[in-house]
């Protein structure tokens, strides 16, 4: 029951993300062009490689604090979150650097069709603008759900994704910025749903209350982040890096066959966001039982998982 309770939320913030997503592909489809569709889908299997390297970063950070709530380390969890927030900063604006210097040349060595080269180049470069408050959004929903907090990132998504349909409709059909317009909506809603999950951590009472001026990277905590973080990352890595391959192939086919496969993209995520919804579930409570050192009840959450 408390696993179902958990993972329900779960869930649907992943297919709320990918509603929204969905309505980025109708807008750009309706009111620019299937070129600009295609476009927006070139970028996508290159933006989900180069995220997943610190989304695995978030899984750390997730997996920290729920064994040091189960183990009641107040002074850890602090720490950690910290940490983690100091850490999606900082990642974030190297990632946004990486991302806008090596868009075009990531883009053509991938095969994009020429016709839509510079519109994906224009589009990955203002997304990549977003990469600071995206990773601090993640970061700090994966330290709420470590807690069992699962209602509020699913509300500030909820927020997010409306504030993202009606600015693409904005800076499209109004302002007509084009594919840009659609960048700049994503950016501004990330940058929505990463201030309100911040302002919880810093109104939050005891060990999950953020201190601004205490942000910064404790070395044990960064430690033991990135040792549970990296292998999260490069497994996440490598099943992008084969879609990457995959893309390159789709790309070679011209741009009406990418517009095409961004449209399936979309559709097959609410399959896989699904299987996600309970990973994370499963997760959470291993690492809460682990730190409580209740052994036995691990298996029984294997199985019931």
């Amino acid at each position: 029951g408390k696993m179902l309770a958990f993972s329900i939320p779960l869930m649907f913030s992943g297919i709320l993300q990918l509603l929204f997503n969905a309505v980025d592909i109708i807008v750009v489809g309706r009111f620019i062009s299937s070129r600009a569709l295609g476009a927006v889908g070139s970028t996508s299997t290159l933006i989900f490689l180069l995220t997943g390297l610190f989304m695995g970063l978030s899984v750390g950070a997730n997996v920290l604090t729920s064994r040091y709530r189960g183990a009641g380390k107040e002074k850890e969890i602090s720490e950690v979150v910290h940490t983690a927030v100091a850490l999606s900063l900082l990642c974030g604006v190297l990632m946004s650097v990486a991302g806008i210097a090596g868009a075009r040349g990531l883009l053509t060595l991938m095969g994009t069709p020429e016709d839509i080269l510079n519109m994906a180049v224009l589009y990955m470069q203002i997304y990549f603008i977003g990469m600071p408050a995206g990773l601090s959004y993640n970061m700090g929903a994966a330290i709420l759900r470590a807690v069992g907090d699962t209602k509020r990132p699913l509300y500030f998504l909820l927020f997010a994704g409306s504030m993202n349909v009606v600015l693409n409709l904005l800076f499209t059909l109004v302002l007509k910025w084009g594919i840009a317009g659609i960048a700049f909506a994503t950016i501004c809603s990330q940058t929505g749903s990463a201030l309100l999950v911040l302002s919880v951590l810093k109104k939050s009472e005891g060990a999950l209350r953020l201190n601004l001026k205490e942000i910064r990277l404790h070395k044990v905590q960064l430690k033991r982040i990135l040792r549970i973080g990296i292998p999260a990352s490069l497994q996440s890595i490598l099943f992008s890096f084969s879609n990457v391959v995959i893309q390159s192939s789709i790309n070679s086919f011209g741009s009406a066959v990418v517009a095409g496969s961004a449209a399936a993209a979309n559709i097959e995520g609410f399959v896989t966001t699904s299987m996600n919804a309970f990973h994370q579930t499963t997760m959470n409570f291993t690492s809460q039982n682990y730190g409580a050192r209740h052994y036995q009840r691990i298996n029984k959450v294997l199985r019931l998982a």
